[in-house]
C-alpha cells in the first residue's frame, strides 16, 4: 500500500505544484480551486505513506480540520506570515488571501483522496493485516 500512495504523490505533487504556474482564461479557476483540491489529496497521501496504519477516513477529516484553520491563519498578517507568504513555496503550503469558497474545495478534496486510497486498497480489505502466524493476509480463518 505504501508504494501505491508513494507512486500516487509522485503524480500528485507536480500536478499541484503545476496549478500555481497555469495561463490562460482557466487560469484562476486552476489555480485557486484545482489546486486547493490537489493540495488536501497531496496530504492525506502524504500523511497515510508515512503512517499507513492509521484511518483513512480520520486522517482525511484531520487534513480538512488542519487546511480550514489554515485558512481562517490567512485572515491574520504578521511579519513571520507575510515573510512565509512572499515566497512561492510559502504561499504554496500556506495560502495568501482567505476564500469562504476554498472550505468546498477543502471538503472535496479530501473526499477525492478518500476514494483514491479506499480504490488502493484490496477488494478483501486485507492489505496490511497479518496472520496469526505472522504472514501477510486477511485474519486467519479456523
Amino acid at each position: 500500500m505504501r508504494r501505491k500512495l508513494l507512486i500516487a504523490l509522485a503524480v500528485v505533487t507536480p500536478l499541484g505544484f503545476a496549478t500555481k504556474l497555469a495561463p490562460g482564461l482557466e487560469a484562476r479557476w486552476i489555480r485557486f480551486y484545482a489546486g486547493g483540491a490537489l493540495y488536501e489529496i497531496f496530504w492525506v497521501l502524504a500523511v497515510l505513506a508515512f503512517r499507513p496504519i492509521l484511518s483513512p477516513g480520520r486522517v482525511a477529516l484531520g487534513v480538512l480540520a488542519a487546511t480550514c484553520a489554515l485558512e481562517v491563519l490567512q485572515l491574520w498578517s504578521t511579519p513571520l506570515l507575510d515573510a512565509i507568504r512572499a515566497t512561492f513555496l510559502g504561499r504554496a503550503l500556506i495560502g495568501s488571501t482567505f476564500s469562504w469558497w476554498d472550505f468546498p474545495v477543502y471538503g472535496l478534496g479530501c473526499a477525492l483522496a478518500l476514494l483514491l486510497v479506499r480504490g488502493m486498497e484490496r477488494p478483501d480489505g486485507a492489505e496490511g493485516r497479518l496472520r496469526g502466524d505472522g504472514s501477510p493476509g486477511g485474519p486467519e480463518l479456523s
